[in-house]
């Protein structure tokens, strides 16, 4: 089979490998949709220790179920499924509490075995949804990023409803957090980026504004849009020191910054202006079952729709794909590759 495998920093190329062989509890699944996700642009610039080369990547995928393990009894060849690509014990602190995103032995398909930016890929059964034929296979690849954005949305909006939200970035998270913001009922949204070509999506998809960063007084034009009620939730699915200070120089006293990118890691804050405001600084990682089963219906649902801001490429076109994010010249949030 033909696999898109990523071989040193800033390269990957197409390499014939095996079919893979399953487990007696696994199922191999005809890859039909592959999202290429941030965090693995961090991995093909080698900037991300989990991932380690060779490695075929892809944790964003639905697929066609084409062979089942000896063991498998509730599937069906030929049914259409998303996969789920995070795999916990189910057995540590963290599992038992409901919490597998952060389970000691987390293994995540693309990263610590295998992913989809391949012809077919073995999967877990347990970790495979049936999906209606209604739901495009693109559509569905979208589960993953949407449960990990529905997570981060509905906690930092918890405590404040009809809310008013800024969300930093307007890559495939940022984007999803702002839809997510809208369905959960958000007052206002404005969505900030340095990209203004990215912007022009959440502005069709109704957007109370956009902004980039290099206009002369963003944040105060920014406190102005949002009135007197103020800015009670910031999402920041960017993560650079930028993005952090401005969330704690906008949002209300006794509001919520929510941290779900991963940009940088040492950020200097001001603690104490948090401590005198109770600012609630809140980190979101991944998503649990339940968050994914959400994300899921949303996507039965219709709710979220992805035409306006993906587009699909090829995977022999994969190579050029990543280096044409590394360097901007994509405007659209989301890529899926197929064959």
């Amino acid at each position: 089979m033909k696999s898109l495998v990523w071989t040193k920093p800033e390269w990957m190329e197409i390499q014939e490998m095996p079919v893979p062989e399953m487990a007696e509890d696994e199922v191999l699944l005809s890859v039909d949709a592959a999202g290429i996700c941030g965090s693995e642009i961090e991995g093909y610039l080698g900037h991300n220790s989990l991932r380690v080369p060779p490695l075929v990547m892809g944790h964003e995928f639905s697929g066609t179920i084409a062979k089942m393990g000896s063991s498998v009894r509730s599937l069906l060849v030929g049914q259409r499924v998303v996969v789920n690509p995070l795999i916990s014990c189910g057995s540590c602190n963290a599992c038992r509490r409901g919490m597998v995103q952060l389970c000691r032995d987390r293994a995540i398909i693309g990263i610590h075995r295998p992913g989809a930016f391949a012809e077919y890929v073995r999967v877990p059964a347990s970790a495979v949804h049936v999906i209606p034929d209604s739901l495009h296979s693109y559509r569905a690849a979208l589960a993953e990023p949407l449960a990990c954005s529905l997570r981060a949305t509905r906690r930092a909006m918890e405590k404040h409803p009809f809310a008013n939200v800024v969300v930093f970035g307007a890559g495939t998270i940022g984007l999803l957090s702002f839809l997510v913001a809208q369905i959960l009922g958000a007052s206002k949204v404005i969505v900030v980026d340095t990209n203004k070509a990215r912007l022009q999506t959440p502005e069709k998809l109704g957007a109370t504004g956009t902004i980039t960063p290099d206009e002369p007084g963003y944040l105060q034009k920014i406190k102005a849009a949002m009135g007197p009620s103020g800015i009670d939730v910031i999402i920041d699915a960017a993560g650079f020191q930028p993005t952090r200070s401005a969330a704690v120089e906008l949002v209300n006293p006794g509001g919520t910054i929510m941290n779900i990118g991963l940009g940088i890691d040492q950020t200097q804050l001001p603690i104490n202006v948090c401590i005198r405001s109770e600012i609630s600084l809140l980190g979101s990682f991944s998503y649990n079952a339940q968050d994914f089963y959400d994300a899921l219906e949303l996507l039965k649902s219709g709710k979220i729709d992805e035409t306006e801001w993906s587009e699909i490429r090829s995977l022999q076109d994969g190579n050029r794909a990543f280096q044409d994010l590394i360097r901007g010249r994509v405007d659209r949030a989301k890529i899926f590759l197929i064959m």
